[in-house]
């Protein structure tokens, strides 16, 4: 049984390890991508992209948090989800927000700006994409993280299409309707991610019950 629970925690560090690298890297290309976003946002006046901007600066913020909580317990990683929840629901909420302002005092875009900023993030994004993707099975962090990615993959794709859009129509209604898109798309995530945040914190849930191995790869006796 010691021998059981000794393979399983170096298997379990080991993935630790990999999974570590790869969450550092998602954050500096998140972090970077969130001023250049940003930025190319506040001078096109585009609120798909200032809302991708900080999916951007949501999503490094994630990243963080998960790189907190990598080696610690189940309990503590679910926590962390749910925390990630509260960020989607967060910026979900802000982009509305910025979509109602948009309404009241009407700007039309700079096309050229949200396409070639918007193509920028796509390849970024498929990058960390890519990289999150073999281990988005490992646990409820990385699967919630790589969530993240895949919507900043259709967040992407929708700032470009709405900058097609505005370039051929001249009007502000393709960048305020996928903004508004983008930020159902948050809150809908939100939701998912924070559900199976709540089930794995139930006490009767499989994911807090299983303690035995995770509880060895901390230094405690389990197995």
């Amino acid at each position: 049984m010691d021998s059981c629970c000794q393979d399983k925690s170096a298997e379990l560090a080991q993935l630790r390890v990999r999974q570590g690298r790869v969450l550092y890297a998602v954050f500096a290309i998140n972090a970077v991508m969130f001023l250049v976003e940003f930025i190319a946002g506040w001078l096109a006046r585009s609120t798909a992209l200032l809302g991708d901007s900080l999916d951007m600066f949501g999503d490094a913020a994630v990243y963080a948090l998960t790189l907190f909580v990598l080696h610690r317990g189940k309990r503590a990683r679910a926590r962390a989800a749910m925390a990630k929840g509260g960020l989607m629901l967060m910026f979900g909420t802000v982009v509305i927000a910025e979509a109602i302002r948009k309404l009241l005092v009407p700007e039309v875009p700079a096309a050229d700006w949200m396409g070639g900023t918007g193509a920028l993030a796509l390849l970024a994004n498929g990058v960390c994409f890519a990289l999150l993707h073999r281990h988005r099975a490992d646990d409820l962090n990385m699967r919630s993280t790589w969530i993240c990615s895949r919507n900043d993959l259709l967040a992407n794709s929708s700032v470009i299409a709405a900058a097609i859009l505005v370039a051929f129509t001249d009007s502000l209604w393709p960048d305020l309707l996928i903004g508004v898109a983008i930020a159902v798309l948050f809150l809908y995530s939100a939701r998912q991610v924070t559900k199976e945040a709540w089930l794995a914190l139930r006490p009767s849930s499989p994911e807090s019950a299983s303690h035995s191995c995770d509880h060895a790869s901390n230094g405690k006796p389990g197995c």
